[in-house]
């Protein structure tokens, strides 16, 4: 007799995907509640309204499909994807867009293409890029770090801006509260005329290598990468070369015209490149999956 074969797959892995949602959530943890403390309520506020559209969402879509909610929704992703999308938006965006965002993100980029695995797109991205698209303005007004803003706000007064659209009652009204990136500052002031050592000197948007406040989360964002390749969650390649042709892209022109072109350390702790490159490039479906192929993704996002 020939003894029955188990049904394929052959390859067994303990890295299920709940756990390895789970890993990836303690990696940002740290840089989200550096974020929080350092840019407010809003941050907290985008986290749960994302997440919490994201897992109602799934719910939703799965009920209506007939399909088991309940392993959909412990598997970790839809959480994951609220997290990577509320940490990406402004804070203080009223309500309903995170809502909307993560709507978007779970129903259309996610379930409407079959759910977990068949998504073509990074969910989160598009919610994101949705949210950009359709309101402009909203989504490229930042508040600034603790310290740098006029004012504080108190998580009273975040819940009345949010919900509610009252604004505190603070000398100069939004003005006193948002304020341009560090990169949006850098670009503007050098599109100007002036050099990025006047600019950089000049405004205290700026920190010792990047953008004051930006540069903390910047590190623990790096840190929770490290992390996750160390536990063999993500693989090294898609995060060393976006960020490696990023420094190199952004070095050569820096030695060209410095004046002009700031160094790349400073692109490296000014923005999101490094959580895009740890948490976003790396996404197992959406992304590549040989490891030249991740190189070359990684070097095209760079």
């Amino acid at each position: 007799m020939i003894a029955a074969r188990p049904s394929s797959p052959y390859q067994h892995s303990p890295n299920r995907v709940d756990k390895v949602m789970l890993q990836v959530v303690y990696a940002m943890l740290p840089a989200f509640a550096a974020y929080t403390w350092l840019f407010g309520w809003g941050v907290l506020l985008n986290l749960l309204l994302v997440t919490a559209a994201c897992l109602v969402g799934e719910a939703a879509v799965l009920a209506l499909r007939g399909r088991p909610i309940k392993p959909a929704l412990l598997d970790g992703s839809a959480l994951v994807t609220g997290l990577i999308l509320g940490i990406a938006l402004p804070p203080l965006l009223p309500f309903w867009m995170p809502v909307l965002g993560g709507l978007i993100a779970i129903v259309l980029a996610k379930q409407l293409y079959g759910g977990l695995g068949y998504n073509p797109f990074n969910p989160a991205m598009v919610g994101y890029v949705v949210l950009l698209i359709a309101y402009p303005l909203e989504m490229t007004t930042w508040v600034g770090p603790e310290g740098l803003r006029e004012a504080a706000m108190g998580l009273g007064d975040t819940l009345a801006w949010v919900f509610a659209g009252v604004q505190p009652a603070i000398s100069g009204g939004i003005d006193a509260m948002s304020m341009a990136t560090p990169l949006d500052t850098l670009k503007t002031q050098v599109g100007l005329g002036q050099t990025v050592e006047a600019v950089v000197g000049d405004s205290p948007v700026f920190g010792h290598i990047g953008g004051t406040g930006w540069e903390i989360t910047c590190g623990l964002f790096l840190l929770g990468g490290l992390w996750l390749i160390f536990k063999r969650v993500i693989s090294w390649h898609v995060p060393v070369a976006a960020l490696g042709s990023l420094f190199a892209i952004a070095a050569l022109f820096h030695l060209i015209d410095p004046g002009h072109y700031a160094s790349p350390l400073f692109h490296l702790a000014a923005g999101g490149a490094v959580f895009g490159a740890f948490f976003i490039a790396t996404d197992p479906v959406s992304g590549a999956t040989s490891p030249r192929g991740r190189i070359i993704f990684g070097i095209g996002i760079g």
